[in-house]
């Protein structure tokens, strides 16, 4: 098994600057930092899901968009952000996707209709796309190469993976307090902190290779390519899968992304160059996290669906249930990074997948009269040490033998993995939960889940190789560079 090094780009004195004159514990705060927000807001408004429904008098069906629209574009764009990066400068478009976001939270938390709710979402979602590329670039030219740079990133995969139960938790309690709007209005005074922080100790960078053209018509057609793809997951659910309609927006997703593959192919500057096909770690890595946080994300929204319609718990309830998920992700997972280095990857995707998956197929049984101790706990904390294990285990094998030049790439393609699985896993689930009746519908679609679960596993346990240490000091399953 092999994993191809791609020739690394030219690296001005003013691109390495970051590494030189900006100390590496305040880079990795912001990176951080910013990764919370953008996790954050992937299920922050989960919780808020019924209260938003109320006030703005929309179904079942479409509230879904709320979350949809955000992952969609946030997965869309991730690498054409990452390029944009490169071509302007880590700092600009770190900077200008902050200012992005932040506005399009305002216009969310102000939003009179839930047709202006799902547009803003959509342009925080692409915000997004902005910062998170650019984030992980300001680690990977900060941080050696090597154990250094390892536990960075592990330490960045922590963050991600508890980011999203406290998006839950703060959900519950600013529901539960001043209002569902605030689930966005809060993001303002933190996003004017990031920026002017941002502006103030981040050294400008020029990078190079400014001739390079930029692929947009990959970016566009992969985007639109997705967009009908989820889209027509929520369309067969209240149109029927066999319909006309249905099928017609299947063929169009699946053109879009032909043409794509085409395009990318042909460009001088592609998204994804093709020998990063060639890198069997890589796409073992990025498959098994599309998996996983499909799994992850709907077992939040049906979670926190279940609690509320089924249970009869409040918002603020609610998000101290999801408590426990959210404290045991964070430890979970700074040991998880530390056990890489020891017992390789596989093992560890290979537990916390199935102990994810057996918490979800514990809550498809859940009776109608369930308690917290005995039917969500054990759920709860199953799922919290499952991804606990799972969020530095796949950063680290998605970033294993690939060049500090290529890094942006490679964390790039992790990133629209997670979020276009993110976005598919709601919308998949969404249906499954429409096909049952009343608490059938959350049977089938933790039954659904768990299964999910159980095939991340499977193909973390074919993908990967056993026992091999890579350069980075880490075992992740036969990676090997090729010089």
């Amino acid at each position: 098994m092999t994993c191809v090094e791609t020739q690394p780009k030219a690296v001005t004195r003013t691109e390495a600057a970051p590494a030189r004159r900006v100390r590496s514990g305040l880079v990795l705060a912001l990176a951080c930092t910013a990764q919370a927000m953008i996790g954050l807001d992937m299920a922050i408004v989960n919780v808020a899901l019924p209260s938003i429904q109320t006030d703005l008098g929309v179904g079942h069906g479409a509230v879904q968009w709320v979350i949809v629209a955000y992952g969609l574009l946030l997965g869309g764009f991730l690498l054409f952000g990452g390029r944009l990066s490169d071509q302007l400068g880590r700092r600009r478009i770190f900077v200008t996707g902050l200012a992005i976001f932040t506005a399009a939270s305002l216009l969310a938390g102000v939003a009179p209709n839930a047709g202006v709710l799902i547009a803003a979402r959509a342009v925080q979602g692409f915000g997004a796309a902005l910062i998170a590329p650019a984030a992980l670039s300001l680690i990977a030219v900060t941080f050696a190469e090597g154990r250094e740079r390892n536990r960075a990133f592990g330490f960045f995969g922590a963050v991600g993976g508890v980011s999203g139960s406290v998006g839950v938790v703060a959900s519950g309690l600013l529901t539960g307090g001043p209002g569902w709007r605030w689930a966005f209005l809060i993001n303002i005074p933190a996003g004017a902190l990031m920026i002017t922080l941002a502006l103030v100790f981040l050294a400008v960078d020029h990078a190079g290779r400014r001739t390079a053209r930029l692929d947009v018509a990959g970016a566009t057609t992969v985007t639109g390519g997705l967009l009908l793809l989820v889209y027509a997951l929520h369309h067969g659910a209240s149109h029927g899968w066999v319909s006309v309609s249905t099928w017609g927006l299947f063929a169009a997703a699946v053109g879009l992304l032909i043409i794509f593959v085409r395009i990318e192919a042909r460009s001088q500057a592609p998204l994804v160059p093709p020998a990063t096909w060639r890198n069997r770690t890589l796409v073992v890595a990025n498959v098994t996290a599309f998996l996983a946080t499909c799994a992850f994300l709907a077992f939040i929204f049906i979670g926190s669906l279940l609690m509320q319609q089924a249970l009869g718990y409040s918002p603020l309830l609610t998000g101290v249930a999801w408590l426990a998920t959210t404290a045991t992700i964070l430890p979970v997972a700074l040991v998880g990074a530390r056990l890489a280095a020891v017992v390789g990857v596989r093992p560890l995707l290979l537990v916390g997948l199935s102990l994810f998956g057996a918490g979800a197929l514990w809550l498809a049984r859940i009776p109608a009269d369930g308690s917290y101790l005995t039917d969500l706990l054990p759920a709860f904390l199953a799922a919290g040490f499952g991804f606990g294990l799972c969020g530095p285990a796949l950063q680290i094998s998605a970033l294993s033998g690939v060049s500090q030049a290529d890094a942006g790439l490679a964390s790039g393609l992790l990133e629209t993995m997670r979020e276009v699985g993110g976005a598919a896993g709601v919308a998949a689930v969404a249906t499954v939960l429409v096909a049952g009746a009343g608490l059938a519908g959350f049977h089938l679609a933790f039954g659904f889940i768990g299964l999910l679960a159980l095939l991340a596993a499977l193909t973390a346990a074919i993908g990967f190789a056993r026992g091999c240490r890579s350069d980075a000091g880490s075992f992740v399953g036969g990676a090997k560079r090729i010089s």
